[in-house]
């Protein structure tokens, strides 16, 4: 039988994600598949590093957590973005990554359009994690 956790837990276990990668985090979105885990090197180019709120992410509740607060930054570089990766505040420690694709493409972060030019503002309108049951 998978674990099965409170809603209670799951809240704590999300909330305990905000609060361990920091106030002030980095998130980049970058070019081609993302690494094989967190641990390894960057991959790809950066098109866009954005510095994030200071409370970037809404209180969990029922076993999700949004983002709070704008996340934008300008594009440094053009491409199509296929990855992310968010970092402490110094821009080196990676504490989580996923894929980005354009809406209804499924990926983890989505955007109204994936292919960047450079100079261009780009705003993520939506980022959401959940702490499911196995």
């Amino acid at each position: 039988m998978a674990l099965q956790y409170s809603t209670t837990v799951r809240n704590a276990q999300l909330d305990a994600l905000e609060s361990a990668v920091g106030t002030a985090p980095v998130l980049k979105l970058r070019t081609g598949a993302p690494p094989a885990t967190c641990g390894t090197a960057d991959a790809g180019t950066v098109l866009v590093s954005m510095t994030l709120p200071s409370d970037w992410m809404a209180n969990a509740a029922s076993g999700s957590k949004g983002k709070s607060g704008t996340w934008q930054g300008t594009a440094s570089a053009g491409g199509t973005a296929a990855h992310w990766r968010l970092y402490a505040s110094d821009g080196t420690t990676c504490h989580a990554q996923g894929t980005v694709s354009a809406t209804g493409g499924g990926g983890d972060l989505v955007l109204d359009n994936n292919v960047i030019a450079s100079g261009q503002v780009v705003t993520i309108s939506a980022f959401d994690v959940s702490a499911a049951n196995a």
